[in-house]
């Protein structure tokens, strides 16, 4: 439902889930509500959630005026037109004689490398000084600014924020949308602003019922926000025992479901480790979708995680620590592993990077190295470069001393590049033109090696690259080619396909070795990650099902509650804190509890009172006074919990209130509420960041 005033009524719109219309009123006169009114009952029935829906926007077709504010590259290949430093600018260009235009366009995009919280000041300052001088132009009244940004919302599953100051900005202008109707409208975009989408804008700035004012571009179509109950395409956690998630129906991804286990005893030789992270491969997606050739094989194979216990014969490791490496079913709390295919995480490194590294590394490094004895010198055709084993794979082969040809969709071209290939060097992986590409890059020579996860034609396109013989090797597995037949059809071919069990684990605890050195020498880095919890494993395989992915995906496993760890409640003093507080301790989550804020408990003060009533309940508490955006206080605060009961969770509640109308804010009124939430959240973030935290 969409309000909006009305002379001395409200206007009403109401659309379905599916944004179908249901009842537009265009005067609502409401009366004072006396009397008490109980809820209704329907209010308890469930919880809802916004989520971002396809819209059907008819794009405007007569012609628009349009004018530009701010540099004309700030998010994207905007359209020509006048541009305009600022409103006032603006403003008295058309005092003056200009035709006010129908939508200005407002881009804004965060700085990028200055620190997260200085970012959302500077943008949040500059942007709401720009729309204030807006809603008071009268010049410009009957004309609309559409403030456009680029991955400042997620609009679907697999997105995440990349703009943190572009969502502030959101925020910020929501508010501004509420008080001034019909004047802002808030769009995110994914690339260029062409003509369609020119109208997009153009249409949703004359109309803003279908979309409330906000909306999505993605791959040309439209999307606004919706408020409706959850889909449940989420897994549900069981309430207690071991589980892992498995391809229950085997043959679509919606067929992965979280299944029951039974807890085993240690063998020899074998760890137990609680899981933080899981790396997701394309194996995992085969297995899901019954293509894999093994029916037995089990999802996640790989991960990062701390010890819980060793078996017999176990040396090196003990209860606590962190290691990383091979294991299955990985997509689970817990997991029994061997010794031989575990190591020690780095310091420094996060359970996510350490669970990004081991499959995609192993195999790079035992196809390039062990099998195809790729030398110095020599030239490798990488398929697949943007994906996980391939990215590691070209960082392999230039420490090798290798040249490295590469493919991958066009739009990742710019990660092969970033990785240091030649622009000649690089073609789509699909279509086989790569052949005469390369061909035509290497003089006719073609390569000396082929790393290979394709198949059908571009298998026997990427043959052709070995005009002089040499090595392909195969790590795909829905294509694999008889050596012999190879070897009679490209003369001096040696043929080899391979799964990287067939290395033994003690040759894979010797390949884990040698790459860890290699990092720490700096030759090697880890991946980009895109990270789901683990409760979204059908996102996330979808998302590799779909080559969507650049780098690697990892799956979060929720670190279990821990009563006796010390649970960090900043805002101590305040009724938020209070609430939260109660109910760890009532719900058994807490015994020990850090409560934070700017002063301590005076006497007679409610939060005195608070800290005397959780010791009444049984709880540990220690009160302290830090100012939780200042990073040297709140790093000296994490350092100094007892290492007996270590830090697992923190609960943010610290925050000022410096509320008033959108026209009546000024920079300091956001600052005095920014600091202790945006500063203080971005500073516990970063000194928390490497601990095992059930919450945060």
């Amino acid at each position: 439902v969409w309000l909006t005033r009305a002379g001395s009524g409200v206007r009403l719109v109401a659309v379905d889930e599916s944004g179908a219309p249901v009842v537009s009123v265009d005067s609502l006169v409401l009366r004072e509500l006396t009397g008490a009114v109980a809820a209704p009952a329907a209010a308890a029935r469930s919880l809802f959630e916004v989520t971002w829906q396809p819209e059907d926007v008819t794009p405007a077709t007569a012609p628009t005026t349009w004018a530009r504010l701010g540099a004309p590259d700030a998010v994207a290949d905007l359209p020509t037109g006048p541009v305009f430093a600022d409103v006032a600018e603006l403003a008295s260009a058309v005092a003056t004689g200009d035709t006010a235009p129908e939508v200005v366009l407002l881009p804004v995009r965060g700085v990028v490398d200055v620190p997260v919280p200085q970012a959302v000041q500077a943008l949040t300052d500059a942007v709401l000084a720009t729309v204030q001088a807006w809603l008071t132009a009268d010049a410009l009244a009957d004309s609309r600014l559409v403030v456009v940004t680029r991955g400042a919302v997620a609009a679907q599953d697999d997105e995440r924020v990349v703009d943190l100051a572009g969502a502030a900005v959101w925020g910020l202008l929501r508010s501004a949308q509420a008080e001034h109707p019909d004047r802002i409208v808030l769009a995110d975009i994914d690339g260029t602003i062409d003509t369609w989408a020119l109208g997009v804008l153009a249409a949703v700035a004359a109309d803003q019922s279908a979309t409330g004012g906000q909306l999505a571009i993605r791959n040309d179509r439209v999307f606004a926000p919706r408020i409706v109950r959850p889909a449940g395409a989420e897994l549900t956690l069981p309430a207690d025992g071991p589980w892992h998630v498995a391809a229950v129906r085997p043959g679509t991804l919606d067929g992965v479901e979280i299944v029951p286990t039974t807890p085993v005893d240690l063998a020899p030789g074998e760890i137990r480790v609680a899981v933080r992270a899981t790396g997701v491969n394309f194996r995992d997606v085969l297995i899901a979708l019954g293509m894999y050739p093994d029916p037995a094989a089990v999802m996640g194979s790989e991960g990062a995680g701390v010890v819980l216990e060793v078996g017999p014969g176990v040396e090196g490791l003990a209860p606590g620590d962190q290691v990383f490496g091979l294991f299955e079913p990985g997509f689970g709390p817990q997991v029994v592993a061997q010794r031989e295919r575990i190591a020690k995480v780095p310091a420094g490194w996060s359970f996510v990077e350490a669970a990004s590294v081991p499959v995609v590394f192993l195999t790079a490094y035992y196809g390039l190295r062990a099998l195809a004895d790729l030398r110095a010198g020599e030239s490798v055709l990488i398929h697949s470069g943007a994906g996980g084993v391939g990215m590691a794979a070209i960082q392999l082969a230039h420490h090798f001393g290798a040249t490295v040809y590469a493919t991958a969709s066009p739009g990742k071209w710019g990660t092969l590049r970033q990785l240091g290939v030649a622009p000649e060097r690089i073609a789509s992986s699909r279509t086989t033109e790569f052949e005469q590409a390369f061909l035509a890059a290497s003089g006719g020579a073609g390569v000396d090696v082929v790393l290979d996860a394709l198949a059908g034609e571009f298998v026997d396109a990427s043959l052709r690259l070995l005009p002089r013989g040499g090595r392909f090797v195969e790590m795909g597995k829905t294509d694999v080619r008889d050596p012999e037949v190879v070897a009679g059809q490209y003369p001096g071919v040696s043929y080899r396909a391979f799964d990287l069990n067939e290395a033994g684990g003690e040759r894979i605890g010797q390949m884990l070795a040698e790459l860890l050195a290699l990092f720490e020498q700096g030759a090697l880095s880890p991946l980009p990650t895109r990270v789901w919890d683990v409760r979204q494993a059908r996102q996330a395989l979808r998302h590799i099902s779909q080559a969507r992915h650049v780098g690697k995906v990892v799956l979060t496993v929720p670190a279990p509650v821990d009563p006796d760890g010390t649970t960090l409640v900043t805002g101590a003093s305040g009724s938020l804190a209070g609430v939260v507080a109660r109910h760890l301790v009532a719900t058994g989550q807490s015994k020990r509890l850090l409560l934070a804020s700017r002063t301590v408990p005076a006497e007679g003060s409610d939060y005195a009172a608070l800290v005397a009533e959780l010791k009444g309940a049984g709880a540990s508490v220690t009160t302290v006074a830090v100012d939780v955006a200042d990073p040297e206080q709140v790093a000296a605060l994490v350092a100094g919990v007892d290492a007996a009961h270590p830090l697992t969770a923190v609960v943010h509640c610290a925050g000022v209130i410096a509320d008033g109308t959108f026209t009546s804010l000024d920079a300091d009124a956001l600052a005095t509420v920014m600091r202790p939430k945006v500063d203080a959240g971005w500073v516990l973030h970063e000194a928390t960041a490497g601990l095992d935290l059930s919450a945060f």
